[in-house]
């Protein structure tokens, strides 16, 4: 490899590095807690014991669940409806309108089998970090932000691996050379982190960059895939008499037999057209449960319009929400995550601390450390 190509990536690493450091500082720091989410929130705020009740009981339509629903929330109308993988419980999320913004939505859970609510929710501290995590507490746009941080990110590792190799080819792998200034211990250190790391730096990185882009790839999906469906609202206005939740959801079902109900979205809401309830299968397995399978049903009529399976980059986008904080495989798998990313705040913290203690001097100059790095 020439100087002058060593120079273009050298400049590339050092300037996508350095835009991005301190927020992903922050994004590694925060999402270190939020692989645990689930745990801690167990753990801080455990969840309302249900009645003790025979196995056998049956649960509730769900309309008269939402019925029950619209008495806490009067004004609101249904949003969303989501079901506990874990206990008989259903989340109802209303709204003054369909594009309420979350401060103005009310969140609340029923139970299943009696229709009883429970304790209403309180967000806590870990509501709080994922709001840091997500959007800097900033909103939409910040979230945008930082998924242009992400790519940054993925430049930054591409062109630190593209720097790397010249000096793999010198040295042993692993190889920390004693001996020498504690800036060149630290280079070395770094480079073998952010090697070890390579993988599941790339991984999350572009998994959380997908996951800030949630809107717009929505947006594209429902201006594409279900442009044939959503035409079909021009020939049955949809009036204050809706058509029920339950059989809409039971004709979903009779379409795909062996899957289970993940949420249902309302008319007017992201991720369902101005006319119709939106029903979204899961399959059975780790795998499949990412996978959602939706089902469109005319919410004047019950007229059940399409199932039709998502673009590859809708499903792209379910699969890297859960992969992006290591939710697939238990436990282990999260520990796994939490180990790299302290590996990488390592990593981040290393190379801003290279950067302060650089050498000063031209470009030209750097890229000469750069070369004679691969010295042993």
């Amino acid at each position: 490899m020439t100087r002058g190509t060593i120079k273009a990536w050298y400049l590339v690493h050092k300037w996508t590095s350095l835009i991005c450091t301190a927020f992903l500082l922050m994004l590694c720091v925060t999402g270190l807690p939020l692989i645990f989410h689930h745990e801690i929130d167990e753990w801080l705020d455990p969840p309302a014991p249900l009645a003790s009740l025979p196995a056998t009981t049956p649960t509730l339509s769900l309309d008269a669940i939402l019925a029950r629903a619209a008495a806490k929330a009067p004004g609101n109308i249904p949003l969303y409806l989501s079901f506990d993988e874990e206990r008989p419980v259903v989340y109802v999320t209303s709204g003054p309108t369909p594009d309420a913004a979350p401060a103005q939505m009310h969140f609340l859970g029923l139970d299943a089998r009696t229709g009883d609510a429970l304790p209403p929710y309180v967000p806590g501290v870990m509501d709080f970090i994922l709001k840091l995590h997500t959007d800097m507490l900033l909103g939409f746009w910040a979230e945008i932000f930082l998924g242009v941080m992400g790519l940054l990110f993925f430049a930054a590792i591409v062109s630190g691996v593209v720097l790397y190799a010249p000096f793999m080819a010198k040295l042993d792998f692993g190889t920390l050379r004693r001996g020498r200034s504690a800036r060149l211990g630290w280079l070395d250190r770094h480079n073998l982190l952010g090697i070890v790391t390579l993988i599941w730096a790339s991984v999350v990185g572009v998994t959380g960059t997908i996951n800030t882009f949630v809107v717009p790839i929505t947006a594209i999906w429902k201006a594409n895939g279900l442009a044939e469906i959503m035409a079909s609202e021009t020939r049955t206005p949809l009036g204050r008499q809706r058509a029920s939740v339950q059989a809409a959801l039971d004709a979903v079902q009779q379409r795909a037999p062996g899957m289970k109900p993940q949420f249902i979205a309302f008319p007017g809401v992201v991720f369902s057209s101005k006319h119709h309830y939106a029903v979204f299968m899961k399959g059975a397995t780790p795998l499949t449960s990412k996978l959602l399978l939706p089902g469109f049903v005319d919410a004047a009529t019950g007229r059940l319009d399409a199932v039709t399976p998502m673009p590859w980059y809708m499903q792209a986008m379910l699969l890297a929400q859960p992969l992006h904080f290591g939710d697939y495989g238990g436990l282990a798998m999260k520990i796994v995550w939490a180990v790299f990313d302290v590996l990488t705040i390592v990593v981040l913290g290393s190379g801003l601390y290279l950067w302060i203690r650089r050498r000063g001097g031209p470009a030209d100059q750097r890229v000469r450390e750069v070369v004679m790095a691969g010295e042993p």
